[in-house]
């Protein structure tokens, strides 16, 4: 029986680690991306994954069925697809017509965004029911639960598919309905950035603000390191598009956050954020 076929586009951290989630599951993936650079880097994150996954279950590394490629096109097999594309509506609207032309009908696309509404991307398609939005969490390989969103377009057919998909994962899922921001980055977002205010006010360093979220609430990093998993880079375009819808300004993104992404402070995955990775 030949295994389940998974198509993954956006070759960054969540993409790399879905794809290198999904294979251990089981399934053949191919992940794309046109930067060829993105795709080297995906490489070699799937080959610190699968050390990791060695190393914690005591065992060899194993062969993974990854495919890695640039163009979209190799994608058309897939039985599945999750897009983890840069959070940029624009983009996103651009490649979902393509996609749609490149899969079989019926084939599900999972949305990876971190705040665009999944109704105004699958607006985009001749079938708006085959889009559900999927939310997975850095790093995706100790997160287990995964924030499901059904726009009103989202068909049983789709949202059955994603449960499937993630059951093989070994996540656990909740479903919520469509808006801007979702829950998780809807909650998180503001509290990032009113955190990354305390630091800037000199109030409380990154690490006392995290402890006292962890001491406090019960947290397990707090939200200046997750931010940092996260990728700052990010955070800041999600409250740029969750302010565009709400206009509130608790989504008005901080000086201090958009300063130190200006500086290539972005987080873990530049080694530098409110956090240092360089191994000091």
């Amino acid at each position: 029986m030949s295994a389940p076929t998974l198509g993954v586009i956006g070759a960054g951290v969540i993409g790399s680690s879905v794809a290198h989630a999904a294979a251990t599951a089981g399934y053949a993936v191919t992940l794309v991306d046109t930067d060829t650079a993105a795709l080297d880097a995906a490489r070699a994150a799937v080959r610190r994954h699968e050390r990791l996954a060695a190393l914690l279950g005591g065992r060899g590394p194993r062969p993974l069925d990854i495919r890695f490629s640039t163009d979209l096109a190799d994608v058309a097999g897939a039985g599945f697809v999750v897009e983890n594309t840069t959070e940029s509506e624009p983009g996103k609207r651009e490649l979902y017509p393509l996609l749609d032309k490149a899969l079989a009908p019926g084939v599900t696309i999972a949305a990876n965004t971190s705040a665009i509404p999944i109704a105004r991307l699958a607006e985009c398609l001749a079938d708006p029911g085959r889009v559900v939005g999927v939310h997975f969490m850095n790093p995706v390989d100790r997160i287990d639960m995964v924030e499901v969103v059904r726009a009103p377009s989202t068909s049983d057919t789709a949202l059955a598919a994603v449960e499937d998909l993630l059951g093989r994962m070994g996540k656990r899922s909740v479903v919520v309905n469509d808006a801007p921001g979702f829950v998780i980055n809807r909650v998180l977002m503001p509290v990032v950035n009113l955190a990354a205010a305390v630091v800037a006010d000199g109030v409380a360093t990154p690490n006392q603000v995290d402890e006292l979220f962890k001491g406090c609430l019960g947290h397990t990093s707090g939200p200046l390191r997750t931010a940092d998993l996260i990728g700052l880079d990010t955070v800041v375009r999600t409250l740029e598009v969750l302010h565009e819808h709400y206009g509130t300004t608790e989504f008005a993104t901080h000086p201090h956050l958009r300063r130190m992404v200006d500086e290539g402070r972005t987080g873990a995955k530049s080694g530098r954020g409110f956090y240092s990775y360089d191994g000091s």
